[in-house]
């Protein structure tokens, strides 16, 4: 087949344009065959497909489970870059942080008309689920109290690991956001600020986005720390074993350098927003906000002193996507982020801090 560097490869399509790729990209695959091709379960901001390359001749295993990653059609995050995601999990790999293996990256889109990158599938994990919320169903919901605390606690730890992560000596400087201002917090508001305006298209942001917004210019503070920011911090982005201890973390797209308290922020309020119970309540044996930041302190010796700042990023960090999401899905008096303005209402009147 053979493909224009500007032209999107329809999907189905895929398979037998990458399988002579992946013949030559794989060692000892030069007659192999992809089979089993199939999208991933969840996920907007990038699209992705699981698949088997069957026929390898290396060692005593003659099938490699891969996963194929592009950027969507259409995006549900601002300046999307693939490059930024791939090289962030290939400059962990030696790291602490425990990410899948990378295989290789079409940062130009040469091969398929899109840039796009291969990297390891992980087999014989489990997860929590977003849809139906993991309180409601699935390992989580099915697990007893123990059990929701390690898988909790397991995500804590993941981020707590980015503490020991030098920017610096892994190359990591180019997920600084130092074009949107002087300091980390005000680097993350700013982005924000942008990112908010480009997702609402025509129609300009709601005032409450707006208020928010301006509250996180009033209130830019000295970080204590600037470290690696995982951005999509949650547990239905860890891979855990069947024993539920941690196997890989995954969904790199929105990683950044920040303060830290940005991740935990982030993980309390996609549960918060995940929670069907009433108030938002939790499962029983789920660790609390204050038991989860505790944890943290121990393990980084971090004070975690700006928490309100984390929280009102984390609310609209998350309309972003579901703003766009408006638009794609065509959802017509429906508001996805609407949730994210009753977390902003939840955040400066219940005072969390």
């Amino acid at each position: 087949m053979t493909v224009s560097p500007t032209s999107r490869i329809a999907a189905d399509l895929l398979p037998e344009a990458l399988e002579p790729i992946v013949r030559q990209r794989v060692r000892g695959a030069g007659q192999a065959e992809i089979e089993n091709w199939r999208p991933a379960a969840q996920g907007f901001s990038t699209e992705t497909y699981l698949f088997d390359l069957v026929g390898v001749d290396d060692g005593d295993d003659d099938s490699v489970g891969l996963v194929f990653r592009r950027p969507p059609e259409r995006p549900v995050l601002p300046d999307f870059d693939l490059r930024r995601q791939y090289l962030t999990m290939d400059r962990l790999r030696t790291s602490d942080v425990p990410v899948p293996t990378m295989r290789w990256i079409d940062a130009h889109g040469t091969d398929l008309g899109t840039p796009y990158f291969v990297m390891d599938r992980i087999d014989d994990t489990v997860t929590v689920s977003d849809m139906p919320p993991y309180h409601q169903a699935g390992i989580f919901a099915d697990a007893d109290a123990a059990g929701r605390a390690e898988l909790w606690n397991g995500c804590v730890d993941v981020i707590a690991s980015l503490r020991a992560v030098d920017p610096v000596a892994r190359r990591l400087g180019f997920l600084d956001l130092r074009v949107f201002g002087s300091s980390a917090p005000q680097r993350l508001a700013g982005f924000l600020r942008h990112a908010v305006g480009w997702a609402s298209g025509s129609t300009a942001p709601r005032q409450e986005f707006i208020d928010a917004l301006d509250w996180l210019d009033g209130h830019l503070y000295e970080p204590e720390y600037v470290g690696l920011c995982w951005g999509d911090s949650r547990m239905s982005n860890v891979l855990y074993s069947k024993e539920f201890d941690v196997v890989a973390a995954l969904d790199w797209e929105i990683a950044y350098l920040g303060d830290p308290a940005g991740d935990l922020a982030w993980m309390l309020t996609t549960d918060w927003i995940s929670s069907p119970f009433p108030d938002h309540a939790r499962a029983p044996g789920t660790p609390s906000t204050e038991e989860t930041l505790d944890r943290y302190r121990r393990r980084t010796g971090l004070r975690l002193d700006h928490m309100r700042f984390a929280h009102v990023t984390a609310a609209l960090l998350l309309a972003v996507p579901l703003l766009r999401l408006n638009e794609i899905l065509d959802l017509g008096d429906v508001d996805l982020a609407e949730i994210c303005i009753e977390r902003l209402d939840h955040v400066f009147g219940d005072g969390l801090v």
